[in-house]
């Protein structure tokens, strides 16, 4: 048995097509393009080149990129200064500022500043909120993304017996959330979850949020189910070059499941998709218009 690879490169693509579409519509009834600011605090080449291809996308579907690449020394002030600006910016309609953030800032003060009708993260309170009550908002893109995944196998979740690996307000919870609104019967395990190999062998959809390159064995999971693997972990490769695996031991996993999302080329591509459509929606809502249907 070899598992379905779930191509979240094609995925994203078709709903970056949708967003490039509904963008052009939104803009003629906005007078202007939608827009994305994203803040980038310091130096980390992984998350510069991430905010650079978010910039790029951004243009490439038609919506005006706003960028702030701010030095390391930033204060917390400086930094909560920029944000309250750009949350009181007409042309702007989703702000992200890029984590992690300098030691001297605390992350919870800032993505609280953010105007929660901007906030297409998703991590304010008020969208948190509005998320586990069921409301309309903003959801987190990665966990967006990650139903979308499940979805592309299984057009129906419900009934599903669903086990999310991880419990972290940006992945597991709002995961959970997501997939409880889809009528699954939801499990969040995590690094203090007794007996952990048999948790995750129950499930018929297993998502893994955890941070750890490989923690999933292949026995772990039950034969035929459906596995999305968030994980983007870096590890020395041959030659000195680093190479990326995720949560899940994958060569072991395809296997056993019946379904699987590769690391790379699974989440990742469908996390910034997601950002761009959280985007649109913002831009609609904040217009007083139906927020379009991707």
């Amino acid at each position: 048995m070899s598992a379905k690879i779930i191509d979240g490169k094609a995925i994203a693509n078709e709903l970056r097509g949708k967003v490039a579409i509904e963008a052009k519509l939104l803009a003629e009834k906005l007078g202007r393009m939608p827009g994305l600011a994203v803040v980038f605090v310091g130096d980390n080449p992984a998350s510069e080149v991430y905010v650079r291809n978010k910039a790029r996308s951004t243009v490439d579907l038609g919506m005006a990129s706003f960028e702030h690449k701010l030095p390391a020394t930033t204060s917390e002030s400086e930094l909560l200064e920029l944000v309250l600006t750009l949350s009181a910016d007409l042309k702007i309609d989703g702000i992200l500022v890029q984590l992690p953030l300098p030691a001297q800032i605390d992350p919870a003060r800032i993505l609280n500043a953010i105007s929660p009708v901007k906030d297409v993260d998703g991590f304010t309170p008020l969208n948190a909120g509005k998320l586990a009550s069921g409301m309309p908002g903003l959801v987190p893109c990665t966990p967006l993304g990650c139903v979308m995944l499940a979805k592309s196998v299984h057009p129906s979740l419900a009934g599903f017996e669903a086990v999310v690996v991880g419990r972290s307000n940006i992945v597991g919870k709002p995961l959970a959330q997501l997939l409880l609104a889809e009528n699954a019967t939801v499990t969040i395990a995590h690094s203090k979850t007794k007996e952990l190999a048999a948790v995750c062998r129950r499930a018929d959809l297993l998502c893994v949020a955890i941070g750890k390159p490989e923690l999933v064995r292949g026995d772990w999971i039950k034969p035929g189910a459906t596995v999305i693997d968030t994980g983007i972990n870096r590890l020395a490769g041959a030659g000195g070059k680093q190479r990326v695996v995720g949560d899940v031991a994958f060569e072991e996993a395809v296997k056993i499941a019946g379904a699987i999302s590769p690391v790379p080329g699974g989440v990742g591509p469908m996390t910034v998709a997601c950002l761009l459509a959280n985007t649109l929606r913002a831009a609609a809502m904040r217009a007083g218009l139906p927020p379009p249907q991707l």
